[in-house]
């Protein structure tokens, strides 16, 4: 787990495919970005974790180290002031250089964490998309995320309104088995601090 950047407000991280973004339930699933930065900056809240990274998804995050962080980095995800921008591998051919996908999804309660497609009961998800090129059979996709549904993105890509091409390495929506690295990638995010204003933006190229 790579630090990129830290002050007394916030602290940028590189999170691993792999390693939860805070800590799930049982004793089993205490290690997390979050449990491993609260023994790095001792200071830092219980709760420091503004949004969220699937375990097997890697890259950008932000955490707040302050509650008057926390409040603001939250109402800036919240009201889609952050950019966001994914890396992703996708296991097929993608023609289209570019579009915008939209669909509403919702968790399934009897297939938990798998979400569901529902045109009337489901949340809407948006997501921008472009083509960076094909490599064999694969393709190399930028996602640009308008909303932060869970699964989004590995829904937008699999789904047959959607890409209709499963993220490589994805396990639930796609072909890949269960704990294999996934190929998607947090590889740009940029902010306003929460203490200054000052626009914060931050790279990490993705390690496939």
């Amino acid at each position: 787990m790579d630090i990129l950047y830290q002050d007394r407000q916030l602290v940028v991280v590189v999170k691993p495919g792999g390693l939860l973004a805070v800590p799930g339930r049982g004793p089993d699933k205490l290690d997390s970005v979050a449990t491993r930065l609260r023994q790095e900056v001792p200071e830092m809240i219980a709760q420091p974790a503004v949004h969220r990274l699937d375990m097997y998804t890697s890259g950008l995050m932000v955490f707040a180290v302050t509650g008057a962080a926390h409040r603001l980095l939250s109402m800036d995800f919240a009201a889609g002031r952050v950019e966001k921008g994914y890396t992703a591998l996708l296991e097929g051919e993608v023609d289209e250089a570019e579009g915008e996908m939209r669909l509403h999804f919702r968790l399934d309660p009897q297939h938990r964490p798998l979400q569901v497609y529902d045109p009337q009961q489901g949340k809407l998800g948006i997501t921008r998309w472009r083509r960076l090129c094909r490599e064999g059979c694969l393709t190399r996709v930028l996602f640009t995320p308008l909303t932060g549904r869970t699964h989004q993105l590995r829904l937008h890509a699999a789904h047959p309104f959607g890409l209709a091409v499963p993220i490589k390495g994805d396990s639930l929506y796609g072909l890949g088995q269960e704990g294999e690295a996934m190929c998607l990638h947090a590889s740009s995010l940029a902010f306003r601090h929460p203490e200054g204003g000052q626009r914060l933006e931050f790279h990490s190229p993705p390690p496939f």
